[in-house]
């Protein structure tokens, strides 16, 4: 197996891995399916000699404090969650038939800290959906404000064929796509630097990934937050888990040097 092979991460991944299960039989007597990303997390933490395990990509529709549970419950399961939210606004969340509201995320936020505080949240947004205004706009960036997520990914969004809304009317003119997109990136920017900010002076497991492509003489891996790490390599090797102390903060990326004493576990 992976861990045989000497793999010490694995990442389960789904376009909607939070729906794993729904087409398994089986019910329990709380009338729950029987097989859900949950009860997979708890089997998978059992293999002998897998030290991290991280899953994506999560639907707000399927997200359920249960998960949230044995993530902070799991030793081997990652501190970050990848929930994308696409827009603030909820008529446009109906229009794209996301399947859930502004409020239903917030929730799944606030439990997610609740539980887990020092988690990582990172997310998917588009600007520009057909129909959507400045006002609707406007509320995505409220929403991104007030969460405050260590990454998001954005796009603006573009007709793809056989596909409804590529054929509405009402499509977003290119040059507002691209300054909503401009706005909405350097307020992700300032919301990422500041998440960062968090790391300065603590120390860090960082699994190495590879070698700095930038410098051959550092190494670059990501904490259990998912912040990509960069440290000079010594002794190190890729594949190594190392405790790093951050000494520098970026808005998407740390620096630090190895440490001899294993990471503090927080």
């Amino acid at each position: 197996g992976l861990a045989a092979s000497g793999y010490k991460e694995i990442t389960l991944l789904g376009q909607n891995i939070d729906a794993y299960g729904r087409d398994l039989p089986g019910i329990t007597p709380e009338g729950r399916r029987q097989n859900t990303l949950t009860d997979l997390l708890h089997h998978v933490h059992d293999v002998e000699g897998i030290e991290r395990i991280r899953f994506a990509t999560s639907h707000p529709r399927y997200f359920t404090e249960r998960l949230i549970e044995a993530c902070a419950e799991l030793p081997k399961v990652c501190e970050h969650f990848h929930v994308p939210f696409q827009s603030g606004d909820d008529e446009l969340l109906k229009a794209m038939a996301r399947g859930y509201t502004t409020a239903r995320y917030r929730r799944i936020v606030e439990q997610i800290r609740k539980l887990m505080p020092d988690a990582a949240i990172s997310a998917d947004a588009i600007v520009g959906f057909p129909g959507e205004t400045d006002a609707q706009f406007r509320r995505t960036l409220e929403l991104v404000d007030e969460i405050g997520f260590d990454l998001l990914n954005t796009a603006a969004y573009s007709p793809r064929p056989n596909t409804p809304a590529a054929d509405w009317p009402d499509q977003v003119e290119e040059h507002v796509k691209v300054e909503r997109l401009k706005e909405l990136n350097a307020l992700v920017e300032r919301k990422a630097k500041a998440c960062s900010q968090r790391y300065l002076g603590r120390v860090e497991e960082v699994l190495a990934e590879g070698i700095n492509p930038k410098d051959n003489t550092q190494l670059m891996g990501r904490t259990r937050t998912n912040r990509l790490t960069f440290f000079p390599a010594g002794s190190h090797r890729v594949g190594d888990t190392v405790p790093v102390r951050i000494e520098q903060v970026r808005a998407f990326s740390l620096s630090g040097s190895a440490q001899a004493q294993p990471a503090l576990v927080r």
